[in-house]
């Protein structure tokens, strides 16, 4: 059984018969049935279905956004920018996949020689919880408009946004069988994997999800991509803009109550400006509203879990037991739910869970750093490298540490580490392999074939 579960109140909102194995292969069945012809569906009908599925996602915005804010409890304001950032993500690839999928000539002794990019088949997707419509559509836009035909195992927790988003592609005309959702628990998501017309899995998740289905797929030769954790560094150099980096800085480490795997973690900031960046940090961090993530005013609701919030304030305690400073927050709130109010850690060493940790909550661990080398160096000091970025005055500086420096598949100068689907999305170490977005997302799961012609 698959629950639901507010976590404002700890309140079980729906429960869901997990999917027998027969069910399963049957389900997997017909969406291969569905895949054979859907291959060879024209990229005009594909991108016309695409758009639709856009239009749905507007037209019951208010609808899945109070769903995925009961369902995890993100503000209700962020819960419709993500459904917005859906629709985006359709259009884009809708808009422009017969370009990113066009054959490639290349000269060679040939009559002709060209690169084309052909669907692999079924593709399995292993879903998290934080951005439950979001980290779907990321895959399933490039998936389909590829021509290949997806399967979702989402997060238990969310099982009603994931049934939310089948009902997306239903209504926008797809066949129904090219996108299903399997009800079954994260502990069988590997065996999903033994299916023969799987051909390949994407997964966003922790690094010990990761390690588990990348290594079931890859006993078995299948093709994967890999978007796990994260412990991005934020580097403030002495002549950064103070005022702008400050409200950057909290906007993105209280993103979607700090529970992103691209949210700020570590403040790494040059002796000469720790002080008064950590007290205008904190200041401000302070001043952000806690309460029901169905308020509008609202600009941080609870954890997703009591069990994830607990973990969290453990690596919180672990840190200041080794000599952190908490100056915010640090306390579990007495009330039902999975409260953990904005908190801020300061001189955070090599050691401290605060420093290696992903703190996934709304946690800021300030780091201070001798000179810009020894940020530098604080910034590469983990075994993550999924999103980092450097707040300077000097924008020609900024960019050549961001390109050449930095330790990260992601790396922005003075704004905070966003994923956009122009632009390839993805890390390297810990934070996993492969890229989603942009051209390069929507080629993960073809068949980069090359055709010679004598």
């Amino acid at each position: 059984m698959l629950r639901s579960v507010n976590p404002v109140n700890n309140k079980t909102i729906a429960t869901y018969e997990e999917h027998t194995p027969d069910e399963i292969n049957a389900i997997i069945e017909d969406t291969a049935v569905a895949q054979v012809s859907w291959a060879e569906t024209s990229l005009n009908e594909r991108s016309r279905l695409m758009h639709n599925a856009a239009l749905v996602l507007r037209e019951n915005m208010d609808t899945y956004a109070h769903l995925i804010t009961l369902e995890m409890g993100k503000p209700i304001t962020q819960a419709k920018a993500e459904i917005e950032k859906c629709a985006k993500v359709c259009h884009f690839y809708a808009e422009n996949a017969s370009g990113f999928l066009a054959n490639e000539p290349i000269k060679t002794e040939a009559s002709n020689s060209y690169i084309a990019y052909r669907p692999l088949g079924i593709v399995l997707a292993v879903m998290p919880w934080n951005f439950p419509f979001w980290q779907v559509f990321r895959f399933a836009a490039p998936a389909l408009m590829a021509g290949n035909a997806a399967l979702l195992k989402h997060a238990s927790n969310v099982t009603g946004s994931a049934l939310a988003i089948e009902e997306v592609f239903h209504k926008a005309g797809f066949n129904p069988a090219l996108f299903k959702v399997l009800k079954v628990p994260g502990k069988k998501a590997g065996e999903l994997i033994g299916n023969q017309h799987i051909k390949a899995v994407t997964l966003t998740g922790s690094v010990g999800a990761g390690r588990a289905i990348a290594s079931k797929a890859g006993s078995m030769l299948k093709k994967t991509v890999m978007e796990l954790g994260g412990s991005d560094p934020y580097i403030v150099l002495e002549d950064a803009n103070l005022e702008h980096a400050v409200k950057t800085c909290v906007t993105s480490r209280l993103i979607n109550g700090g529970q992103s795997c691209i949210a700020a973690k570590r403040f790494i900031v040059v002796g000469k400006v720790k002080k008064a960046f950590e007290e205008a940090f904190t200041e401000l961090m302070g001043s952000k509203i806690m309460d029901d993530p169905l308020f509008e005013h609202t600009d941080i609701g609870p954890q997703a879990s009591i069990d994830l919030r607990d973990e969290l304030h453990t690596q919180v305690m672990r840190s200041i037991e080794k000599g952190a400073r908490c100056l915010l927050g640090g306390t579990v709130p007495e009330k039902a739910g999975a409260w953990y109010p904005p908190t801020v850690l300061t001189d955070v060493l090599h050691g401290m869970p605060a420093y290696h940790d992903e703190l996934f909550g709304p946690v800021a661990a300030i780091i201070e750093a001798r000179d810009e080398a020894d940020a530098i160096r604080l910034a590469n000091d983990s075994v993550f490298g999924l999103g980092a970025a450097v707040f300077t005055g000097n924008a020609e500086k900024g960019r050549l540490i961001a390109e050449t420096a930095l330790q990260a598949g992601c790396c922005f100068v003075n704004e905070y580490v966003q994923s956009d689907p122009r632009l390839p999305f993805g890390g390297i170490g810990d934070s996993g392999y492969g890229r989603e977005l942009s051209y390069l997302g929507i080629r993960e799961f073809t068949n980069i074939k090359t055709v010679y012609v004598k």
